[in-house]
């Protein structure tokens, strides 16, 4: 029998998400869930899943469906419970994209081409906990300031006190952005730039490795660290797969 991901106190949290979500209640249902979590975990094709989850195609199937209605998204949304909004924290990371994920229209479906290859950007939100609160994806060779806007825009900082980010957030429309959104920012300047860094909160800017942890949490499943989807609205469900199941163990 392969591992499982799920115990029982999991199920009982998650199984009434589902039904919310107008997920049927099959008999196979928490089987179906484990093969989907088993394929995001070990990155193998659909059709190499072991029986003990039910037919291949039958758990490709329901993952299909639920993909092109972005019920994982729903579902990581409805998780995020009490998340700590006093700091957040932005990063972004580079994906590799497998050479199964390539073809076609890439720029649509968030892939592009540099010298070190295909690849996809995973742009995260978390909270003063290192909690993933929301994210966006972009192609491999989208500078992280372009994509920030609509990434802070994606959450309310109404009550948050300071958003976090590296120097290569360092951007006077984005600090404008940050402000008008309700917030301050906590973003060093680059070295070369004549304004000094008086405004920064060097001992929460230490804290900043809580994105980098998430990140870290994120890629220990290995079609997250890997992109194999071939669509960018399957990858970004996996990816919300993979922070609502952080938050399913909170």
């Amino acid at each position: 029998m392969p591992r499982t991901m799920l115990k029982d106190e999991h199920w009982t949290r998650l199984r009434p998400i589902l039904l919310e979500r107008n997920i049927y209640d099959k008999g196979n249902l928490r089987n179906t869930v484990e093969g989907v979590l088993y394929r995001m975990r070990v990155g193998c094709p659909w059709r190499d899943l072991p029986t003990h989850f039910g037919k291949p195609n039958t758990v490709y199937k329901a993952y299909q469906r639920w993909f092109r209605s972005n019920k994982l998204i729903q579902l990581f949304a409805l998780l995020i419970k009490d998340a700590d909004l006093e700091w957040v924290f932005i990063d972004g990371t580079h994906i590799k994209a497998h050479q199964h994920s390539s073809g076609g229209n890439e720029k649509a479906q968030a892939i592009s081409k540099s010298v070190a290859g295909r690849a996809t950007k995973i742009h995260l939100v978390v909270d003063a906990h290192g909690n993933p609160i929301s994210f966006i994806l972009s192609d491999g060779t989208t500078h992280d300031v372009k994509v920030a806007p609509d990434l802070v825009d994606k959450i309310d900082l109404s009550e948050t006190d300071i958003v976090c980010a590296d120097k290569g957030y360092d951007s006077d429309a984005l600090r404008e952005h940050i402000k008008q959104a309700g917030s301050c920012d906590n973003i060093p300047r680059k070295q070369n730039k004549k304004s000094d860094n008086n405004h920064i909160d060097w001992d929460l800017y230490k804290v900043r490795h809580l994105v980098e942890n998430a990140f870290a949490h994120l890629k220990r499943f290995r079609a997250v660290a890997t992109r194999f989807d071939k669509l960018k609205q399957s990858y970004e469900n996996t990816v919300a797969l993979a922070c609502a199941f952080i938050w399913l163990k909170l």
